[in-house]
């Protein structure tokens, strides 16, 4: 079984597999290592990475999975205009609502954004199958550190609808840290841990974090974020400066016009890629709206004017996680810069402004976190020997709880799991409870989530139960596991009339994973284990990840048959131009004239079909066309194939009648010599009459009638050398 990482962002797709010789990128069907990470679909077939994309002219794909999936949890009015795909936003429903809408096989289907996430995440199974040659499912993924639980579960839904089975959303810069530090060995040598910052400007957002590394393993010790904040936007700054300098120039409203506007946008990030090496560049696009053509130039210092807003921003995810990890900028031994985004020359120009030390490029910035994510699959899968390395990382936000009658005072400031907690971590709550009760979960500040963010997370019902004592307590598990996902775990009722009715909650730390905690002398205590239901918002419901399951595999189904279509039209159009050039040339003497022009007729007709109603048919028809045609010629390929192989077969039955002839002589075997002369005889008179027929009649001895010759004289001579060998046996014993 395979295990590979895989890093869905916001514009790419990137997979990585892990073999014996360590980490390698998977290459998709175009023998590349990135894939857009986009879905598009005409009225009979799904497109999916560099397909998709390519479509983008005649059916614009849904791409921006990230965003998508933020639009379901805040409102985010900035990325509606950007999307060149109308999106349905509400604020309730699985996904939060949000939902796009297309025409597929004569019906109009609505898709969740988790169900886009699921067609990529499938994208990327079944490229890594192809490329690996072996069934793909234990897999570990990418994700954001600023997801929230139903975005972080929405991940975990997609894998199943996808066939993956992960174990572990990672944080994009764990895994980048991951791959940093496995191979070096002068980390942490010199008598404490070494500290690195890695700032990973994305497509769509920007990530910063410290991570602490030693000899033993690597530690995360704080993250810092902007969400909406990417490459993106500076792509954005040179469409609004074209877009204006266009409308008082060209007197066009690029903006209005979701085409132009797709195209200016593409126009655009090529020019800051341009400018990244250059001091200036142009956009010059061919009939971009109303049939006029755009020209226009930007220099490089005039586009750090226009985005000197973003790079103020990029420092700030750097502050805020150098604050919380509780070191100076002088503890650094360097600062890592990675991500798409990040090759705009003033952003490392701002952080080496920041940082007091210029940012190192030693890692591949768009390959990184798929290799880590590849490497932490590896570390957890029982199918790979790694060295032992600690990861550890932390969540970002913190977690709270309390009862629907209240605060939990056990808990300060409602506190469960404060920022920085470690993943996995287990906490026990002693709860002092006679009948059932609710848990609500809830991120405590909402200062630590992106702008707009709810701050609920869901709610925990334990039981309904009704206690034997008014000093029962309850003790409930609550699990943070490697996800970054809670749940509570298991909820335990325990009537003891013998303690004191202490009143007061209470919260301790599970370190050994065990809820049965009791000493020899304890008297015996009744326990009985409560129902939890759980009911998180804004996730899939288990009938609607059932649902979305089926749907994929009726999508997925069609995807198939439509790739087998296209192959049978492929090999029908193929087999027409083939046979055309070989009937003219190859096959021409081993036809005639009336089978020429009867094949020539039909090739035609099935050529003018092909490009006409038969431009959109089925596997079925494809397949039928393709064997009428197979029967006017094979007769005549036959003839021609056969002429070569009679040829050598021919050849191969004299060398049989030499080698025959020759052993009857040291034998003094007559019986062979006959033997041998009579199918000579029989091969002369066979190829005297063929040679008297024209080719494109039926041979008169096929290849296959003088092998089978062959083969009978060499049964005929190995039984009269069987017999002559007894014969003489029986003499020797006399």
């Amino acid at each position: 079984m395979s295990v590979v990482g895989l890093d869905v962002g916001n514009d790419t797709l990137v997979a990585a597999a892990a073999r014996q010789r360590g980490i390698d990128v998977l290459l998709n069907a175009e023998s590349k290592r990135e894939s857009p990470a986009a879905v598009a679909f005409s009225h009979s077939a799904r497109l999916l990475g560099a397909h998709a994309s390519g479509a983008a002219s005649s059916h614009a794909p849904f791409s921006s999975p990230k965003r998508l999936l933020l639009l379901a949890s805040r409102p985010a009015p900035r990325d509606l205009p950007r999307l060149p795909f109308p999106v349905d936003v509400a604020r309730s429903g699985a996904g939060g609502g949000a939902r796009v809408h297309v025409d597929h096989l004569g019906r109009r289907i609505a898709l969740s954004p988790t169900h886009i996430l699921a067609m990529l995440l499938a994208y990327l199974r079944q490229l890594a199958e192809d490329d690996l040659g072996a069934p793909v499912a234990d897999c570990v993924i990418s994700v954001p550190c600023y997801l929230t639980q139903a975005q972080r579960r929405a991940y975990v839904d997609a894998a199943a609808v996808a066939g993956l089975r992960p174990l572990r959303l990672m944080h994009d810069l764990a895994a980048t840290a991951l791959g940093y530090g496995l191979y070096r060995s002068d980390l942490g040598v010199a008598g404490g841990p070494t500290f690195v910052a890695f700032v990973d400007v994305g497509h769509s957002d920007t990530q910063a974090g410290v991570v602490a590394f030693d000899a033993s393993g690597m530690k995360v010790l704080s993250h810092g974020f902007d969400a909406d904040l990417g490459g993106r936007d500076f792509d954005e700054v040179l469409f609004e400066h074209f877009a204006e300098e266009f409308r008082d120039r060209y007197k066009i409203d690029v903006v209005g016009n979701v085409k132009a506007s797709m195209r200016l946008r593409a126009a655009c990030e090529k020019a800051k890629k341009v400018l990244s090496a250059n001091a200036e560049a142009v956009v010059n696009i061919e009939c971009l709206m109303e049939e006029k053509d755009v020209r226009g130039m930007i220099r490089r210092e005039d586009f750090e004017k226009l985005c000197a807003e973003l790079l103020e921003r990029v420092v700030e995810p750097c502050r805020r996680a150098m604050a919380d990890s509780g070191i100076g900028l002088d503890k650094l031994q360097s600062v890592e810069l990675v991500g798409s985004g990040s090759r705009v020359p003033a952003i490392a120009r701002v952080l080496a402004g920041f940082f007091r030390r210029e940012p190192s490029r030693t890692i591949n910035v768009s390959e990184c976190v798929a290799r880590g994510c590849a490497l932490q699959c590896a570390m957890l899968s029982p199918t790979f020997r790694v060295r032992e390395y600690e990861v550890q990382d932390v969540i970002p936000a913190s977690i709270g709880f309390c009862t629907n009658e209240g605060p939990i005072s056990a808990l300060t400031s409602n506190t469960l799991f404060r920022r920085g907690q470690p993943l996995p971590s287990v906490k026990i709550i002693t709860l002092h409870r006679t009948s059932g009760f609710t848990l609500d979960a809830f991120y405590v500040d909402e200062n630590e989530l992106p702008p707009g963010t709810s701050t609920q997370i869901g709610s925990f019902e334990i039981g309904p139960f009704q206690a034997h004592s008014e000093k029962s307590k309850v003790k409930v598990k609550i699990r943070l596991n490697l996800h970054g996902l809670i749940s509570v775990e298991s909820a335990v009722l325990i009537d003891d009339d013998q303690r004191d009715a202490n009143s007061a909650d209470s919260m301790e730390l599970d370190s050994n994973d065990n809820m049965d905690h009791k000493s020899r002398n304890e008297p015996p205590m009744h326990r009985q284990d409560l129902q939890i239901v759980e009911s998180i918002y804004g996730v899939m419901s288990k009938q609607e990840l059932l649902e979305a399951q089926e749907q994929e595999q009726q999508l997925a189904y069609q995807d198939k048959l439509v790739e087998r279509t296209k192959e049978r039209k492929n090999a029908l159009e193929s087999y027409v131009y083939d046979t055309r050039n070989k009937l003219s040339e190859r096959y021409r003497s081993f036809a005639t004239d009336s089978e020429r022009e009867e094949i020539s007729v039909n090739l035609q007709q099935t050529e003018d079909w092909l490009y006409e109603e038969g431009d959109d048919e089925t596997e079925a028809v494809y397949t039928s066309k393709l064997e009428e045609l197979k029967k006017l010629v094979d007769p005549i390929e036959y003839r021609c194939k056969d002429e070569e192989a009679r040829a050598e077969a021919t050849r191969e039955l004299l060398k049989c009648i030499v080698d025959h002839r020759m052993a009857a002589k040291s034998l003094s075997a007559p019986e062979i010599d006959n033997e041998c002369t009579k199918v000579e005889l029989w091969l002369r008179e066979s190829s005297q009459l063929q040679e008297s027929l024209p080719k494109n009649v039926d041979p008169v001895v096929w290849s296959h009638e003088i092998k089978k010759k062959e083969e009978e004289l060499d049964m005929s001579c190995s039984k009269i050398v069987t017999s002559r060998a007894r014969g003489h046996d029986n003499d020797d014993g006399c």
